[in-house]
């Protein structure tokens, strides 16, 4: 189980480091430039056991590295991301975005994780940009250059997607369409040497995930490894300030991660124990 957006607000780290000390969350990906990063880096130094990647921001976020060094990725007005996916992609398949410097702005990330003395377990991208493979491959080599060798694996599986209930349809075509794109993403994963998992679990549910559903997805899991992607968080005037589309969502996530006992036969890992193991788990 994993938590992303630490370090977006202090209710979110709190939600993240609560939800870890009560055994229902095994991990988190740390955001390397948002507004409490300092804090959320603290809690993880004094949260050893809880596995911590990078959760690598190139879109509605702002950038480690100076505008005029990643021009392409930056609107140039604001000197910040561009605050949508859809503008975002829309640049990308265009050819408007160079390799190089989502390259470069990734390994930035890292390094300042890094540098803070965190042991970081995995990558994965906010709004799951690495979908695309021209996003993918400089992720991997930023990634293995800082020696992480984890990746998440973004797309969600069909019985995943039948075990959702209440997701909004226009999200269900969403995810459909996006699946074909898993199969180039395992080739170049397993051509780079990294380690991934079966599947995402949640990502047609994120804003509406809740106890019912959890549960409903645990219940039906098969055998293999497979990620829940949450974002629990407090409801606070911080949260109500974020450039965030998850506000009360994430008082519900906490909820019902906090309500939900993972089934017989299931064992909850991070992504630490899949490098070590060097195999799927159930």
């Amino acid at each position: 189980m994993n938590a992303d957006d630490f370090g977006l607000t202090l209710g979110v780290n709190r939600a993240v480091t609560e939800l870890h000390q009560k055994g229902a969350l095994t991990s988190a990906t740390l955001m390397a430039h948002a507004p409490a990063t300092e804090d959320a880096v603290a809690l993880a130094l004094k949260t050893p056991t809880l596995g911590v990647g990078c959760h690598i921001v190139l879109v509605d976020g702002d950038p480690l590295l100076p505008a005029h060094e990643i021009p392409t990725l930056v609107d140039q007005k604001t000197g910040r991301f561009y605050p949508t996916l859809g503008a975002f992609l829309s640049r990308l398949l265009l050819g408007r975005i160079r390799s190089a410097e989502i390259e470069a702005e990734a390994a930035a990330q890292i390094e300042s994780l890094q540098s803070r003395e965190l042991r970081l377990t995995h990558i994965d991208t906010h709004k799951h940009t690495h979908m695309f493979r021209v996003v993918l491959c400089p992720l991997l080599r930023a990634a293995r250059a800082a020696g992480i060798r984890a990746v998440r694996n973004p797309f969600e599986p069909s019985w995943s997607c039948r075990a959702t209930p209440g997701a909004p349809l226009v999200r269900r075509i969403e995810v459909d369409l996006l699946r074909p794109l898993e199969l180039t993403f395992h080739r170049i994963v397993a051509e780079e040497g990294f380690a991934t998992t079966n599947g995402a679990l949640g990502v047609l549910a994120t804003g509406t995930l809740n106890a019912t559903t959890i549960t409903s997805l645990l219940g039906s899991i098969p055998p293999g490894t497979w990620e829940l992607v949450t974002h629990p968080g407090y409801n606070d005037l911080d949260l109500d300030q974020a450039r965030t589309r998850l506000k009360a969502s994430r008082d519900i996530e906490r909820q019902g991660l906090l309500a939900i006992q993972a089934p017989d036969g299931v064992e909850l890992v991070s992504f630490a124990h899949l490098i070590a193991e060097g195999t799927a788990r159930s």
